[in-house]
C-alpha cells in the first residue's frame, strides 16, 4: 500500500488548485484568442509538471508506484483527447466566440476535477469493501469498449442531451453572446446567454467521461492518491492542449478505435485481477509494465494509422465516438 500522509496530500491539491486559479485569473482577466506558441508553451509546461510530479514519486515511493501512475496518466491523456473531440463540437454547435472559448474551457476542467474527485472516493470506497466490484468495473469498461467500437464513426448529439434540453426547457435564454456574461438583459428581463447552455453541456459531457475514466485508471492502480494525481495532471493540460491540437484531431481518425480497444484491455486486466483474489491465485494477472506497453503500443498504432490513410485519403474525417447511436433527424430538424 502507497503510505501518503496528510501534508503530501494538501501539498499536492495545493499544487493543482494553484495551477487552475492561474488559469482562471488569465481567463478573466485577459480573455483573448490563444495562438499556437502560447499554447505549446503551456502545454509542454504542464506535461513537465507531470512528469516531475512521476519523477519525485517514483524517488520517494519506489519504481512500482511511479509505473502506476505514469500508467494512469497515460490513460487518461489519452481519454482526455476524446474530451477535446467533444468540447470543439460544443464550441461549433453553439458557436462560442474564440476570446471566449479559454474560459469555457477552464470551467470545463474545474468541473472535470469535481466529478473525478467524488467518483474517486466513491469507487475507492467500494473497492475496499467489495472485491468484486472490480469485476462489475471490469463489465462497464468491456461494454463501453464495444459501445464505443460500435459508434467509432459518429458525434455525440450535443443538441439533444439530456443537460442541455432541460436547460432550455426550464431557462429564459437570449440567442447572443453578451462578451463573456453569463446573463444578460433583453426587454428589462434577466436572461441566460448561450454561454450558460455552454458550460451545462461541458458540465453534462465531463458526468459521462467521468463515468468511463475513474474505473480505467482504477485498472492500472487502485491507489486513490495515485488516481486523483493522474486524473488531475492529465486534465490541467486540457485547455492548452485544446488550443494545440483542435485543428489536428480530424487527421486522427482511428482514435475511437484504439480506446475502445484500451478500454476493454483495462476491463479484463480488472477482471483477471478479480478472479485471482476471489477464484483462484492461479488466475494470471496483468503487471503495470505490460499495461503500460500494451496502452503506449495501442496509441502509436492508432495515432501512426490514423496520419497514414489522412494522408493517402485528405477526405477521411476523425469522429469522438459515441455510446449509443446518434439519434436519427426527425421532419421538424
Amino acid at each position: 500500500m502507497l503510505q501518503i500522509d496528510g501534508l503530501t496530500w494538501i501539498v499536492t491539491i495545493g499544487l493543482i488548485l494553484g495551477l487552475l486559479a492561474l488559469d482562471l485569473i488569465l481567463a478573466a482577466v485577459r480573455p483573448h484568442k490563444v495562438g499556437f506558441g502560447e499554447a505549446v508553451a503551456w502545454s509542454v509546461g504542464y506535461i513537465l509538471v507531470a512528469v516531475a510530479f512521476g519523477v519525485w514519486l517514483t524517488l520517494a515511493h519506489g519504481g512500482d508506484f511511479g509505473q502506476q501512475y505514469f500508467a494512469g496518466y497515460i490513460v487518461e491523456k489519452s481519454l482526455s483527447v476524446d474530451n477535446l473531440f467533444v468540447f470543439v463540437i460544443i464550441m461549433t454547435t453553439f458557436a462560442v466566440p474564440e476570446e471566449h472559448q479559454h474560459k469555457v474551457l477552464t470551467f470545463g476542467i474545474v468541473v472535470a476535477l469535481i466529478m473525478r474527485a467524488i467518483f474517486i472516493a466513491l469507487g475507492a470506497t467500494l473497492l475496499s469493501l467489495f472485491s468484486f466490484m472490480f469485476l462489475l468495473f471490469g463489465l462497464l469498461l468491456i461494454y463501453t469498449g464495444v459501445q464505443l467500437f460500435r459508434h467509432r464513426d459518429e458525434d455525440p448529439d450535443v443538441e439533444n442531451n439530456v443537460v442541455v434540453r432541460t436547460a432550455r426547457r426550464l431557462l429564459p435564454l437570449s440567442t447572443e453572446y453578451d462578451g463573456g456574461k453569463l446573463f444578460t438583459r433583453v426587454g428589462g428581463k434577466r436572461v441566460g446567454t448561450p454561454l450558460v447552455v455552454v458550460l451545462l453541456a461541458i458540465g453534462g459531457i465531463d458526468l459521462l467521461f467521468a463515468l468511463d475514466s475513474i474505473p480505467a485508471v482504477f485498472g492500472v492502480t487502485d491507489e486513490p492518491y495515485l488516481v486523483f494525481a493522474a486524473n488531475a495532471f492529465a486534465l490541467l493540460g486540457l485547455r492548452a492542449l485544446y488550443f494545440l491540437v483542435k485543428g489536428l484531431l480530424d487527421r486522427l481518425v482511428y482514435l475511437s478505435a484504439g480506446l475502445a480497444v484500451i478500454l476493454g484491455f483495462i476491463g479484463v486486466k480488472l477482471i483477471l485481477h478479480w478472479a485471482h483474489v476471489d477464484i483462484n491465485e492461479n488466475v494470471p494477472e496483468i503487471s503495470t509494465p505490460v499495461s503500460l506497453a500494451v496502452i503506449i503500443g495501442i496509441l502509436v498504432v492508432v495515432t501512426v494509422a490514423s496520419l497514414l490513410k489522412t494522408r493517402n485519403d485528405p477526405s477521411a474525417k476523425a469522429h469522438p465516438g459515441s455510446l449509443r447511436a446518434s439519434r436519427p433527424p426527425s421532419e421538424e430538424d
